[in-house]
């Protein structure tokens, strides 16, 4: 098969480009997307939208950086925030809406650009929390980095890419971290120093969970398919009367 062969696009629905979410707010964004995706302007495209992600982490690590120095910096971060929210959200709804998406390069740099941003938001944090908070937020990007790689591990197991847990899904992410910034420009960063521990054991709890129901509902799949394959070899195999051959069919 040659080269061009292999890149000719097929008619089969990527399942990559249909999410699962239950989250709190999607039945609020829901209600927007109507409203928005039509007076999106048509020189912009579903992949702009996604690779400004990059702009946006570079401006969440520089208002980071400036925050160190003077905290009410947080709140261009958080602008930051929103806006990564925006892009991410629309580029590939807008990709479906008009039928010119890009669903498998956007699901891969969706999700690699999605990554950099949560790495983006914890080196922030790191420019302005104390040396001793590192080692919390190193786990902590360990902790939710693992959440995306059970996700896509479960996508490759049985094509279903749930991006919501427990009602908590991206968005509701995002707002937490803008209501965060609030608390740390207008109570300081005391009491975040003492909560990123809490943060990770929830996490941890919570990815646990996860995990474990995840791989039950893998382990079911697995069991039916197995328990089915075993029923067609059984009914496929003869039975007394056909495997006996009497003497008057010898003759034969």
């Amino acid at each position: 098969m040659n080269n061009q062969e292999s890149l000719r696009p097929t008619h089969e629905e990527f399942a990559g480009a249909s999410k699962i979410n239950t989250s709190f707010l999607k039945p609020l964004e829901r209600r927007l997307e109507p409203i928005v995706l039509p007076r999106i302007p048509k020189w912009i495209e579903s992949y702009h939208l996604t690779m400004l992600t990059v702009v946006w982490c570079l401006g969440i690590l520089g208002f980071s950086y400036l925050a160190a120095t003077d905290i009410r910096w947080l709140w261009a971060v958080s602008v930051m925030i929103v806006l990564q929210y925006i892009t991410d959200h629309y580029d590939g709804k807008l990709g479906k809406y008009r039928d010119t998406g890009l669903p498998r390069w956007g699901y891969y740099m969706d999700h690699l650009l999605d990554y950099f941003f949560l790495a983006s938001v914890i080196i922030g944090y790191a420019f302005i929390l104390p040396d001793r908070c590192r080692f919390q937020l190193l786990l902590m990007l360990v902790l939710f980095g693992a959440y995306d790689m059970s996700t896509f591990l479960a996508f490759a197991a049985i094509e279903e890419l749930k991006i919501s847990y427990l009602k908590f899904g991206p968005t509701e992410f995002r707002v937490a971290l803008v209501v965060i910034n609030a608390l740390l420009i207008r109570y300081g960063t005391g009491q975040m120093i003492s909560g990123l521990k809490y943060v990770n054991a929830g996490a941890l709890i919570g990815l646990c969970v996860l995990v474990y129901k995840t791989h039950k509902k893998i382990w079911q799949v697995d069991m039916a398919r197995k328990h089915g394959a075993s029923r067609a070899r059984v009914s496929e195999v003869p039975s007394a009367t056909e495997r006996y051959i009497g003497p008057e069919q010898c003759m034969n």
